[in-house]
């Protein structure tokens, strides 16, 4: 079943007078319990592509369908809430808030989304992590390999269809990477999302059902 199909997509940025292009007429279709990596060179326009297909940008040209909706033709306070409910985005620098404690950046996707009464959730997931015994921590004293694990799960809690991660183990080293990565996988394959995950590492790409590298603004299916 298809989940995302993305069409002729263009995006440029300017820098100057000049208009630099990134995206040049890409095309994608995701299915649902995908695991599909993406490769390509620094400045490609990997980050703009997961930016365009969650909604945080639009694109000059082209359309984004996630099952069946027209994301861009959503306004951006109604794509902003389709984002809160099916989508689910992990960063490379981790992005939780440092004023909030573990427990409570997780709870804050079931929470924007009405959810709160699921705090059980965000417990069995602490649970899941080894970390039940941080609950009450904030992000600065933890390892960066424990704060990425709270932010895969925090992109993961509300059980999005689609999981966008932009390098989530690029700045760890390598032993916690691979055991971030596990991790990451297990929850996608428990909870059937869909990954779309950039990344540098071509050794990461062995978990992968498809990868796809970046030219030229379009995408190319690797073997």
């Amino acid at each position: 079943m298809i989940l995302l199909q993305a069409t002729d997509l263009c995006h440029s940025y300017s820098t100057g007078d000049q208009q630099v292009p990134v995206l040049s007429g890409l095309n994608l279709t995701l299915h649902r319990g995908e695991v599909v990596m993406l490769l390509g060179p620094s400045g490609s326009g990997k980050s703009s592509l997961l930016n365009l297909l969650a909604g945080i940008e639009r694109p000059q040209q082209g359309s984004v369908k996630i099952q069946g909706e027209e994301l861009l033709s959503l306004s951006e306070s109604a794509r902003t809430r389709f984002r809160r409910r099916h989508i689910g985005v992990i960063y490379q620098f981790f992005n939780l808030i440092p004023t909030l404690t573990v427990a409570e950046n997780l709870l804050l996707p079931l929470s924007l989304n009405g959810r709160r009464a699921e705090k059980g959730r965000a417990e069995a997931f602490l649970h899941r992590l080894g970390m039940k015994d941080k609950a009450t921590r904030f992000p600065d004293q933890l390892s960066g390999g424990e704060q990425q694990r709270v932010a895969i799960c925090r992109a993961m809690i509300h059980q999005p269809m689609l999981l966008l991660a932009d390098e989530p183990t690029g700045s760890l080293d390598a032993d916690t990477a691979a055991g971030v990565m596990e991790l990451l996988l297990q929850q996608v394959r428990a909870e059937g999302s869909t990954l779309l995950m950039v990344t540098h590492s071509e050794a990461l790409t062995r978990h992968a059902d498809r990868v796809l590298t970046m030219r030229r603004g379009r995408l190319e299916e690797t073997g």
